[in-house]
């Protein structure tokens, strides 16, 4: 991949990181207060669900079998009084913008001024800016695509057999990759890829981190081609044996990694701007 690409796809986390978290600084001496909202609703396979985290914040979803969405959020909410801290739980939390095989949730707070002046117009200006956290729990359908963009906390995605875009800023991330494709962008972290089987049903993978570490665990005899590469500084530690050059006289290297594994097929592309890149076989729960 080359660096204008990674870069431009880079800075699509970076204004999301600029637009949700300035203005929070730590401030001392406050309350905490947790919130718990849910909703479940029908949502069909085939459908795109979106996610927009809070700055601060974990992601967790998981594929099931049921036509439904299932949300579960904790929310935790920061102030100097009760007061404050009751004015708070009335703008903080999420919505749901929902349209023809598509649902967004969107993480709503002290963050987002456009959204307070709908939902309070005489907010109270010195609440502006105080931090918040929102963990998220999604169950969704197996067969749905994804759109995640998260500010920090840590991701952790399994049993969705669909296509996903990701944008994170920093997070430690679990992907555990049954199907579909996946684009995603990490600004920093601890990236953890998981290809389940040989016969993975995937169409493409294109994970890319600016700084950090990227562990990329693969099968035995996994037919994919596989792309890694180091843009400036660290390097590449595979220890994947069944990795072989694409082209003859193309030898790996620590920064760079043109492979094929088995009889080839799947593209599979790993990135990291800055620090190290795993590669190494999946190992069999005992």
């Amino acid at each position: 991949m080359k660096k204008t690409t990674f870069a431009k796809s880079l800075l699509l986390v970076v204004l999301f990181s600029l637009g949700c978290i300035s203005g929070f600084a730590q401030a001392s001496g406050l309350i905490k207060r947790t919130i718990y909202k849910t909703d479940k609703f029908e949502f069909g396979s085939g459908g795109t669900v979106s996610v927009a985290g809070a700055p601060d914040g974990s992601v967790r979803i998981e594929g099931w079998a049921q036509n439904e969405i299932e949300i579960s959020a904790e929310i935790e909410i920061q102030a100097a009084t009760e007061a404050d801290l009751n004015e708070l739980a009335k703008v903080t939390g999420f919505v749901l913008e929902e349209s023809l095989g598509r649902t967004g949730i969107l993480s709503v707070g002290t963050h987002d001024k456009k959204y307070l002046k709908t939902a309070s117009k005489k907010f109270p200006k010195n609440l502006l800016g105080l931090p918040f956290k929102i963990d998220y729990v999604l169950k969704v359908p197996r067969y749905c695509d994804l759109q995640i963009d998260g500010g920090k906390g840590d991701l952790y995605i399994a049993g969705v057999e669909g296509t996903m875009k990701i944008n994170y800023l920093d997070t430690n991330a679990k992907l555990h990759l049954v199907g579909g494709g996946i684009l995603a962008v990490f600004g920093g972290g601890t990236v953890d890829v998981n290809v389940p089987t040989r016969s993975w049903r995937g169409r493409f993978a294109d994970i890319q981190l600016a700084m950090g570490t990227m562990n990329v665990s693969l099968p035995p005899s996994l037919n994919a081609e596989i792309d890694a590469s180091i843009l400036r500084t660290g390097k590449i530690e595979n220890t994947y044996a069944d990795l072989k050059p694409k082209t003859r006289k193309a030898l790996f290297t620590e920064k760079l990694v043109a492979a094929k594994s088995g009889v080839g097929g799947v593209p599979l592309k790993f990135t990291v701007g800055d620090g190290t890149l795993k590669i190494f076989e999946l190992k069999e729960p005992k």
